[in-house]
């Protein structure tokens, strides 16, 4: 019988049935290692107790009652989310997707206030990946993505790090927003360098344009501080976070600074079910453990040696050209044969994902131990091995 759920995934078929910390299990019984945290989200690991009790015992209360009322949950992860980050307010939605269309809404109002005769298109990069709505789409610059669905917003894709190419974009007339992510996840782990982020600060800065920073799957620590564009040394104005913030419940989070604070008023953007207590109350177990409990500090030497790890690798295997990404959000490039590492690790009891085609990506929970980890390279090592040697090319004579 033929699945009654539309086909926009292709699953790997496996059918899991429960979890615990880093591992996954089948119906009968058998271990997978998560390196994906189901993309990213999962930081905490799987039926995570403090988590478990907190969203039981806040289901036996209270589960929704709209934005129509106040909601104190919501309030607080707020406040904690604005000390962590710099930030000063903050719109919760259900989703990545959501919170860079809130981002893109906020930013379409704001320059229509700061400047006359607005701006209406964006600037993004090459690379870049910022979800499947119609608004988010048009900063997404995979074309593959956007062309099923054009018209799409306007929207102009600047080359990843080029300086030049940035300068030249904003001397052609500046954008309503330019959005970037400071470590690209679904266009291949590359990191964008602090000089293109400061870069875009100072013109952002000059012709009024938001800068709009997408952390949906490099915040919260990922990729070493709490915000990825904090390496950078600089601000955005608008931060956009989802993924991991309530560990596994769908959450969204569009951050802004205090000068865009006031920017949306009463009926210019809601949400059903954004920030309602139940998923508040998984956020605020989230951010205790990786700020009190100390899951940010203990990260630090495992993404050293995840780093290690894989340089080794990238030495020792021909198949392995090059290791992206940094800290907890790490890949191997594997021209050609990223699928096929990804199923290898597979059928070693490993979970992986894969990036742009020939990256083989890293997004481990949080609470990975020491011991799964050495596993994990370990069957890497074995997986890489298996993989069919590249031909050499035939000398020219």
């Amino acid at each position: 019988m033929a699945s009654a759920l539309m086909p926009t995934y292709r699953p790997a078929g496996t059918a899991f049935s429960s979890g615990a910390g880093a591992s996954l299990f089948d119906a009968e019984g058998r271990e997978w290692i998560d390196l994906l945290s189901g993309l990213g989200v999962t930081v905490l690991g799987h039926s995570h107790p403090r988590w478990v009790a907190a969203v039981q015992e806040q289901a036996a209360h209270l589960v929704h009652t709209s934005n129509l009322y106040p909601q104190a949950p919501a309030e607080e992860v707020a406040e904690r989310l604005c000390d962590l980050t710099g930030m000063d307010s903050v719109f919760f939605s259900n989703s990545g997707t959501e919170a860079v269309e809130c981002a893109l809404k906020l930013a379409r109002k704001a320059a229509g206030q700061r400047r006359p005769q607005a701006p209406t298109h964006f600037l993004a990069i090459e690379g870049s990946f910022h979800g499947r709505s119609l608004g988010s789409l048009s900063v997404t610059s995979n074309p593959g993505y956007r062309i099923p669905f054009a018209p799409t917003l306007k929207a102009h894709f600047v080359e990843r790090d080029s300086l030049r190419d940035l300068e030249q974009a904003f001397a052609q007339g500046s954008p309503a927003a330019l959005i970037v992510e400071p470590i690209q996840g679904e266009g291949g782990l590359h990191v964008l360098e602090g000089s293109f982020l400061r870069r875009a600060r100072e013109l952002c800065d000059q012709t009024g344009t938001v800068l709009i920073s997408d952390e949906v799957q490099c915040g919260l620590g990922r990729s070493g501080p709490f915000l990825a564009y904090a390496e950078a040394g600089v601000l955005p104005d608008v931060v956009t976070l989802a993924k991991p913030l309530a560990g596994g419940l769908s959450v969204g989070a569009t951050l802004a600074c205090a000068d865009l604070s006031s920017t949306f008023q009463p009926g210019d953007h809601g949400s059903t079910f954004g920030g309602g207590p139940l998923v508040m109350t998984a956020a605020r177990v989230v951010l205790d453990e990786l700020t009190h409990g100390g899951l940010l500090e203990e990260l630090t030497p495992k993404a050293e040696y995840l780093t290690a790890g894989l340089d080794d690798l990238v030495g020792r295997h021909d198949a392995a050209t090059e290791r992206r990404g940094r800290h907890w959000m790490q890949g191997l490039v594997l021209p050609g044969q990223a699928v096929a590492a990804q199923q290898g690790l597979a059928d070693r009891g490993f979970l992986a994902g894969t990036a742009a085609g020939d990256v083989l990506r890293f997004l481990p929970p949080y609470v990975l131990t020491h011991e799964q980890l050495e596993r994990a390279l370990a069957a890497l090592d074995e997986t890489l091995t298996a993989l069919p040697q590249p031909q050499a090319l035939p000398s020219i004579p």
